[in-house]
């Protein structure tokens, strides 16, 4: 079973010399995000298990929360004690009507975004990578290093989740309609 997002914990003990490795991580989320949704017809992509998000909406959510991640960079430039909180409602998600935007908007935003994101991190040298400041949900210091390696490992727990509900279908629906 897959633990939920927020029952996870974190060791925030890579050195800052990890960075290119994050950094890597951060700028192939976009294309193995594209890799992964190829082929699905749109009902597959918007099929709803219940509450839980669709297929498309997990990518939708990923976009949605990099300028949460691009306002925690200015957070750490202005020498802010604590992070801004993301919205633990995902009221952004649910309200932006992901399932109902053409899947090509979502990824070509997100790919923008997320270079933009990653360009400020390469920019940063590694005394300002190893700034502090407060996360505010798991209530521990976070290093601009932790909180790259944080936004990686979250990107792969949206696509593993999008992987599961793809998998999830008895009638198949969920899978991708794929030629030799």
């Amino acid at each position: 079973m897959t633990l939920r997002w927020v029952e996870r914990s974190f060791n925030f003990s890579l050195p800052v010399g990890r960075i290119d490795t994050i950094l890597e991580r951060l700028r192939g989320t976009p294309a193995r995000l594209e890799e992964k949704l190829s082929g699905f017809d749109r009902a597959a992509l918007i099929r709803r298990d219940g509450d839980s998000w669709s297929i498309q909406e997990h990518a939708g959510h990923l976009l949605d929360l990099d300028a949460l991640h691009i306002g925690r960079l200015d957070d750490y430039e202005s020498g802010a004690a604590v992070l801004r909180p993301a919205d633990m409602e995902n009221r952004k998600t649910r309200e932006a009507n992901h399932n109902a935007r053409p899947l090509e908007e979502i990824l070509a935003k997100f790919r923008e975004e997320r270079a933009r994101f990653v360009a400020r991190l390469e920019a940063w040298d590694e005394e300002r990578l190893g700034a502090t400041a407060l996360h505010p949900r798991l209530n521990q210091p976070m290093r601009v290093v932790d909180m790259a390696y944080f936004v990686a490992e979250h990107d792969d727990h949206h696509l593993a989740r999008m992987t599961r509900l793809a998998r999830s279908d008895p009638t198949g629906i969920n899978a991708p309609a794929r030629t030799p």
